[in-house]
């Protein structure tokens, strides 16, 4: 049986998440104010702001300024110290204890590749579904610029809670892990695998790192930007509930007396919780689909890939680094 309490893939997954999110962050700012753009059911983004991943870099800074590429990075960072710590550990754990028992490799020594795959997905859906919240934060702050309502981390954290309470804080977390899974499932394998049949070419060296992270990043951004953008979108509506207590006989406030509709009206419509804009994933997909047509579950691709690869890059070869230390 394989040393569980291994700290070390642990440790090193956390450290090299953490140091690729400062690398690529202002890249993923752009692909999300992109998602959430040209929702023709919701207003407050039906607007097309940006023509691409150029542009909305360009008209951040010029109209917010370069912090605003940077809106969001403290949850970012917190959530890959916990779901980078989580996945990479989990991963290469569920793959020492595979091969210990036999599942992993065949008989020629080749890895089997629905095992890896197996590994990554429940590595991936776990630590997403745990770090749902600060995905939450950081979509929530990336989109206004800086933070809901212009605050920081810890008024948009409190703003959350108290508006829309626990639930709001893991809004989107089926498609969150959903994703999780899909990209660990693509990636990592990939990524192993591109590695070994590169040895001979490159050998263990950062060339081979390189590459690998660079195809393996492809593939998973083309599986995954669809339910990407589905979780973007749910992390980012809100749904406030106002409690409003009844003001006056026969349910009105009854100004100058009367009880009459007058403000009790407006009260009961303040009281009804907002709607929703989207359901569910599934709904959310839908909609998507009739009011901005398929290429919308595309949106913010190029940016998504752009991403990927230096952030695999920076990734893979700190890990790699990480394990030569120790």
């Amino acid at each position: 049986m394989g040393e569980i309490s291994d700290w070390r893939p642990f440790v090193y997954g956390g450290v090299a998440s953490i140091t690729a999110e400062f690398g690529t962050f202002p890249i993923d700012t752009t692909k999300t104010r992109l998602q959430v753009q040209g929702q023709k059911i919701d207003q407050s983004f039906a607007e097309l702001k940006y023509r691409g991943m150029t542009d909305a870099f360009v008209k951040i800074s010029k109209q917010e300024g370069m912090k605003a590429l940077y809106s969001g990075i403290w949850p970012a960072v917190l959530r890959q110290a916990t779901y980078g710590t989580i996945k990479f550990g989990t991963y290469y754990t569920l793959k020492k204890i595979a091969t210990e028992k036999g599942w992993l490799l065949d008989k020629s020594g080749n890895e089997n590749v629905w095992c890896n795959a197996a590994c990554a997905t429940v590595a991936g859906a776990v630590s997403s579904a745990i770090a749902n919240p600060t995905d939450v934060l950081k979509v929530r702050m990336q989109v206004h610029g800086k933070g809901t309502n212009n605050a920081g981390l810890a008024r948009c954290f409190k703003e959350i809670y108290v508006h829309e309470g626990v639930r709001g804080l893991w809004r989107g977390v089926g498609p969150t892990a959903q994703r999780a899974a899909v990209i660990a499932a693509v990636e990592l394998p990939v990524y192993d695998f591109c590695k070994l049949h590169l040895m001979e070419t490159f050998g263990d060296q950062v060339a081979n790192h390189f590459i690998s992270s660079f195809i393996a990043s492809l593939g998973s951004a083309i599986a995954s930007t669809p339910i990407d953008v589905i979780r973007t979108r749910l992390m980012n509506q809100r749904r406030v509930q106002l409690q409003v207590q009844n003001l006056g006989p026969g349910g009105g406030s009854g100004v100058g007396g009367g009880g009459g509709p007058g403000v009790a009206g407006t009260a009961a419509a303040i009281a009804s919780p907002s709607r929703r804009i989207y359901t569910g994933s599934v709904d959310c997909a839908i909609q998507t689909v009739r009011n901005e047509g398929f290429r919308a579950l595309y949106k913010g691709f190029i940016p998504t890939w752009v991403r990927m690869g230096p952030w695999n890059i920076i990734f893979f070869i700190t890990y790699e680094q990480l394990k030569r230390l120790y």
